[in-house]
């Protein structure tokens, strides 16, 4: 990878991680730079395995630390605890991201695009329109589903408008029924008969920490939110586990219904 930017987002990847560090990759080559790669930091979950089925295409390498000096590109995170072994000594070029920024710190300047949308994908269509850069059908899917996951369909909270015009212009290009492809994509991310209570912790966790605390917040999409507190003392144990493991002062285990836009949080703590 020598001479690459590497272009990643946070452990643990979730679609709009995946996604947007594949869009940015291709945003960058239109823009005349042709060393980017896109990476990730993790295994790819079934929701974005469906999107990358949709399209026929392989997700991007696994990598596990830079080296130091190694050029990145960081996409939908800015923290150094979400993100890859050796950050702290990479040279940081950009980020684009839609959370807090918080423990992040650069030697020499750089790029930062930060705006409190509801999904990343959305700020690298801005930077598409503003560039005047073509948005092909591939792109245009890519930059759709990350906005479907992380709005959950436009349903979260944490929507904007500039999530819902995106993905009206986007599901045109793509030539996508946003509802119905959307509930497909999440349905396939639903499937969790097969996950540990463990994998099901770490499946979208992010680690963080405020003033000295150090807390987990997890979340897992379902159809049906009684099904999986069925296995609330499986959770529960995995969840200790891992405040154990990790040296947490808590963690927040969030089971959202993809259907009625609603959740069942759990918390526990040291």
């Amino acid at each position: 990878m020598e001479n690459q930017v590497l272009i990643f987002g946070h452990k643990n990847p979730d679609t709009d991680t995946i996604c947007s560090s594949l869009v940015k990759e291709i945003l960058d080559k239109k823009m005349g730079y042709e060393n980017r790669k896109a990476v990730r930091l993790g295994n790819v979950n079934k929701e974005t395995q469906y999107i990358l089925n949709y399209l026929g295409i392989e997700a991007q390498d696994l990598i596990e630390k830079v080296e130091e000096g190694q050029e990145v590109i960081l996409v939908d995170h800015n923290e150094f605890g979400q993100s890859v072994e050796g950050i702290e000594k990479a040279k940081i070029l950009s980020v684009t991201d839609h959370h807090r920024i918080a423990n992040f710190e650069t030697a020499e300047p750089l790029y930062y695009n930060a705006k409190p949308y509801g999904c990343t994908s959305t700020i690298l269509f801005e930077e598409f329109k503003q560039n005047g850069l073509k948005i092909d059908k591939k792109e245009a899917i890519l930059m759709a589903s990350a906005i479907i996951s992380d709005t959950l369909l436009l349903k979260s909270p944490t929507t904007t408008d500039h999530d819902k015009k995106a993905l009206e212009e986007l599901a045109k290009i793509a030539e996508i029924d946003v509802n119905e492809y959307g509930l497909e994509m999440l349905k396939a991310g639903t499937d969790l008969d097969d996950f540990t209570g463990e994998q099901l912790v770490n499946l979208d966790a992010k680690s963080l920490e405020k003033n000295g605390v150090k807390f987990v917040i997890a979340q897992v999409n379902t159809v049906s939110i009684p099904d999986l507190l069925k296995r609330q003392e499986e959770l529960e144990s995995a969840i200790h586990n891992e405040i154990a493991k990790k040296g947490l002062d808590f963690l927040v285990f969030a089971i959202t219904d993809i259907l009625n836009s609603n959740s069942e949080i759990l918390v526990l703590r040291k």
